[in-house]
């Protein structure tokens, strides 16, 4: 490390501005500034800033606008104006990039250079506005110290100068737009290259003949640079590494250049751009004379301007790979997949296939994630190595990849040989297994989206059914999905519009004949007066997460009239509530039935809530807690359709449940003449076991009510008591007295 002094900001400035380059004389016209802000103190300090400083010989002349309104004024009349020093927030949040678009599009001034300064970074669309309007510089305030300030403005006067003073080559400046706009990393980079040497030789007008180099970011090795663009002669080195040029003194002054990172202008031109995340890009222009000084100039200024181009377009690369491309598996990502499948549906003879890990979150979980990554890239050599380059592969999801082929190719046998053999993983031997999906392409033009959401559907239905198959996508399928989608959406509506309703059906004491409660049952009637099964959007419902608000409002309106019942008098009246599922998982559960508790005042001991047999199939402990919490509410807690699912008797008996409800199918199959074989007997004894009271439901005859009596069950629902009922009609219905004589069928 060198022991030199270090230099402030005056001696660096000194530095920059050569006084060797700089004319004596106050009678030199002088470049003339234009300051916008509309803060006084910012003028103020950007003249004591640049006060007394020269640029290529001509002192600074500063003009002041404290408006974009100003500012274009002073600009309408002064064609003389080198440079606008720019607030981007003035009297509005984008007065600055207004003003820049009237001066290139109204005004149409494409010389004066446009220098942008912000007290909010990041705030303004810094890469749009730089391409789309010739912004020399963008920069805040804060970072605009002196020695930055005056390097902007050095650069923006000579490009100022250079271009009123030379006319660049078209060609080159429209391959340096398309590389701009450009999508492909690689040929963008290229056209921009090759932009590059075409001006550059347009400036010293001489035949193209070049070629440009770029260096890894790390420290410099000749491995780390190639040939990204050439003309002339030496196109053949086109990608090829610097160490491979066969002419020694052409490679010599690249490397030289791109170590010393500065220009040379010896055995040809050497030019050098300062480029970040880079160790910089050389440019090595064939030409026997020695540039004038004037020439030496000009590049000088060109190299500067141009070693912006080439960051914008590295970070419009960058930018692109992230938006396209998985950065785990280095394969085209959902994004790009989707616009493959729209450049390739309209051939016929090509399939869709999506493939989805089996159990893949499990190894995750069980192993680590970082395994699982390493897991993950194993399957994307493994879809590669069986496939092959007629196959398009893309990640798609976390563990689910896209496949695009044609055929002959990508096929259910195929997608079955994928992981016939297990993967070795980090040293481990791994087994897979993957489901999958195909959809044979028409050959009409389609949405790539919907054709991969048409795979999924498909994947999703044998995930269901065939785990570990692949399978066809089918018109029935989407359909069917369709169908369900336009009833959520229904759903929702109705549920936005009031228009679910509560129905009631008592609940009797078998030995007496007393009504003990009601279940409240949520229905839905659709505007044409179709009424929905509960069994059909319920579901729905639950997968989409509406759940949560809807069982909100069913267990706030049945407690708002449970609350109406006990005021009519039916004191000790028990209100059974069904809760989903996923809404039982929901964190604030607990707190939101204790808020429902106390906004309808109503007891809690009158509230039952019915949970289904699958919640035994959680984890246990977090289930429990939580219905500890419950029960310490004072709310009771039942178990619904029991039988149907897997509950052993010691997690029934962890549950702590105060009911369990035999489920209609144990009813329905009950025979009066041998009661004691059936399932409903089976559970009658279990819950006796542990203190529980059993409660049936579509009890339909008097023989099943006499069954299930006499086998020990406490109470029962169903058709032969009472259909369920709006709560006008169970008001009536109660206020008549005893159920026991009552039966509708």
């Amino acid at each position: 490390m060198s022991d030199a002094p270090s230099l402030d900001d005056d001696d660096v400035v000194q530095f920059i501005d050569d006084p060797s380059d700089q004319a004596p004389a106050a009678s030199v016209e002088p470049w003339r500034i234009l300051i916008v802000d509309d803060e006084a103190d910012v003028h103020e300090a950007t003249r004591l800033t640049l006060r007394d400083l020269t640029i290529e010989g001509r002192p600074l002349a500063f003009l002041h606008a404290y408006s974009a309104r100003e500012a274009y004024a002073i600009l309408a009349r002064d064609q003389t104006l080198a440079v606008v020093l720019l607030d981007v927030v003035m009297e509005s949040d984008d007065a600055g990039l207004q003003l820049v678009r009237r001066i290139r599009d109204e005004l149409d001034n494409p010389s004066v250079r446009i220098i942008l300064r912000t007290g909010q970074p990041g705030y303004a669309p810094e890469i749009e506005t730089i391409r789309a309007y010739d912004i020399n510089d963008y920069r805040s305030k804060s970072d605009l110290t002196r020695v930055r300030l005056f390097t902007s403005l050095t650069v923006a006067i000579r490009s100022y100068w250079q271009i009123r003073q030379i006319e660049m080559s078209r060609r080159g400046l429209e391959l340096i737009v398309a590389a701009s706009t450009g999508l492909n990393r690689l040929r963008a980079l290229q056209q921009f290259a090759e932009g590059v040497v075409t001006q550059v030789c347009a400036l010293l007008n001489i035949a193209p003949e070049g070629l440009i180099c770029a260096s890894s970011s790390g420290s410099f090795t000749d491995e780390s640079s190639l040939v990204i663009a050439a003309a002339g002669r030496y196109r053949e080195t086109i990608h090829r590494p610097l160490p491979e040029l066969p002419e020694a003194p052409v490679r010599d002054a690249l490397q030289r250049c791109l170590v010393e990172r500065r220009h040379l202008f010896t055995h040809g031109i050497c030019l050098y751009f300062n480029v970040s995340e880079t160790r910089g890009m050389a440019a090595y222009l064939d030409i026997a004379r020695e540039p004038c000084p004037m020439d030496r100039h000009l590049l000088e200024v060109f190299c500067a301007n141009v070693s912006v181009g080439f960051e914008n377009v590295l970070l419009h690369g960058q930018l692109y790979d992230l938006a396209y491309h998985d950065q785990l598996v280095r394969l085209p990502n959902r994004n790009r997949f989707i616009q493959l499948i729209e450049e390739k549906c309209t051939d016929p003879d090509m399939t869709l296939a999506l493939l989805d890990l089996d159990d893949f979150a499990e190894i995750a979980l069980a192993l680590d994630h970082r395994f699982g990554d390493l897991v993950l890239q194993a399957v994307a050599v493994r879809l590669g190595q069986t496939f092959g380059p007629q196959v398009i592969l893309a990640r798609v999801a976390g563990d689910a990849f896209g496949l695009l082929g044609p055929r002959d190719a990508l096929n259910p046998d195929r997608l079955q040989q994928v992981f016939a053999d297990p993967l070795t993983v980090h040293g481990e031997t791994i087994r897979l297994s993957a489901t999958s999906s195909l959809i044979r392409l028409n050959g009409n033009p389609a949405r790539g989206g919907e054709l991969l959401k048409d795979a999924s559907i498909a994947l999703k239905q044998g995930k269901r059914f065939g785990r570990g198959k692949a399978s066809y996508f089918s018109d029935a399928l989407g359909h069917a999905a369709r169908e369900r989608m336009r009833m959520l959406s229904d759903l929702r509506t109705a549920f936005s519009a009031e228009r679910l309703s509560l129905l009631f059906q008592p609940q009797i004491d078998l030995a007496s004949g007393r009504t003990v409660g009601a279940e409240a049952l949520l229905r839905w009637q659709t505007d044409a007066g179709q009424w929905i099964p509960p069994d059909q959007f319920i579901p729905l419902a639950e997968q989409s997460g509406l759940i949560v608000p809807i069982g909100e409002w069913v267990l706030r309106t049945a407690c708002q009239r449970l609350h109406r019942l006990t005021e009519l008098g039916h004191a000790g009246f028990r209100m059974a509530i069904n809760v989903s599922h996923a809404q039982f998982r929901e964190p604030g559960f607990v707190p939101m039935l204790e808020r429902v508790l106390a906004d309808c005042q109503v007891a809690a001991a009158q509230v039952e809530l019915e949970l289904t047999e699958s919640i035994a199939m959680e984890h246990i402990d977090a289930i429990t807690a939580k219905l500890a919490e419950i029960r310490r509410l004072g709310v009771a807690i039942a178990i619904d359709d029991f039988g149907t699912g897997y509950s052993s008797l010691s997690v029934l008996r962890q549950l702590d449940v105060d009911r369990l409800k035999i489920d209609r199918s144990f009813v329905h199959e009950l025979d009066p003449s041998h009661p004691e074989s059936g399932i409903a007997q089976l559970i009658v004894a279990l819950g006796h076991q542990c203190n529980l009271i059993m409660i049936a439901e579509g009890v339909e005859t008097e023989a099943q009510r006499r069954c299930l009596l006499a086998m020990g069950c406490q109470e029962a629902q169903g058709y032969l008591f009472a259909r369920p009922m709006p709560i006008g009609q169970l008001e009536d219905w109660m206020a008549e007295g005893s159920a026991t004589s009552r039966s509708t069928t």
